[in-house]
């Protein structure tokens, strides 16, 4: 073994990085368990763990598990890729609507627990419009679409699979396309061609858009230190504004 290589950037793991061995290169993520319990990282890695059977071939596969000495690590197969380009006009986001349109038609296993809608419970009081059986990703970021030399798509980050209605997951994709640049307008323009988008109701998006938009606000307030949150808050802000969704 050569060593470990860790990953440039990432969360929801405690290391996560290349392993360079003698068989090859792996990806690798680990955390550490908690004394009397697991923690939330592991119990993101967990679920990792549990969907990766049912997403192939969109996410690089899961070849072991070790947990060990109150860690819990998973190695996955090594994609040599980039990250994705969601800037207007890039090729990527042809790529991205193929992935889309798979995830969109795939209902969600039954080892998928969480539920995307007790997301917005802390603001909404009613989160039924949410609910749903299709398999969500739930954070497809510029960072979470691995684009091969050949243009070979694949999904990674996998913590917070939900079930959930499809539009959910174009729903939360809105921030990441605005912030590569892409205006509101050609936003909608761009969801247009998705019909869970299009024959969702339009109050429900206003919904929403208020709610991803007050969640983030909140956050940002309680952890002001950590810019990434102001900056979806903002984004999120940006996208309710363009709706004229406000509190409900």
């Amino acid at each position: 073994m050569v060593g470990l290589e860790a990953a440039p950037s990432g969360n929801h793991a405690h290391i996560a990085g290349t392993l360079h061995a003698d068989h090859g290169p792996v990806f690798v993520k680990g955390a550490r368990k908690e004394d009397d319990r697991d923690g939330l990282e592991v119990r993101t890695l967990r679920n990792e763990a549990r969907i990766n059977p049912y997403v192939q071939p969109y996410a690089p596969r899961l070849l072991w598990t070790v947990e060990e000495a109150g860690w819990l690590l998973l190695g996955f197969e090594h994609v040599r890729a980039r990250h994705a380009d969601y800037t207007p006009g890039s090729p990527d986001l042809d790529r991205l609507t193929k992935v889309l349109e798979a995830l969109q038609a795939m209902p969600a296993p039954e080892v998928v627990t969480l539920q995307v809608e007790r997301r917005w419970q802390p603001v909404l009081d009613d989160v039924s419009a949410m609910a749903g059986g299709t398999l969500l990703h739930a954070d497809l970021n510029p960072a979470n679409l691995l684009i091969t030399p050949a243009g070979r798509p694949y999904v990674v980050d996998w913590a917070f699979t939900s079930r959930g209605a499809a539009w959910v997951e174009l729903g939360l994709l809105i921030p990441w396309l605005l912030k590569a640049g892409h205006s509101p307008g050609a936003v909608d323009a761009w969801l247009a061609r998705f019909p869970s988008w299009t024959q969702a109701d339009a109050n429900t998006l206003d919904q929403f858009a208020w709610a991803f938009a007050e969640t983030w606000r909140q956050r940002s307030f309680a952890d002001s230190a950590t810019a990434w949150k102001a900056e979806l808050a903002a984004l999120g802000k940006r996208w309710a504004d363009h709706r004229g969704a406000h509190r409900f």
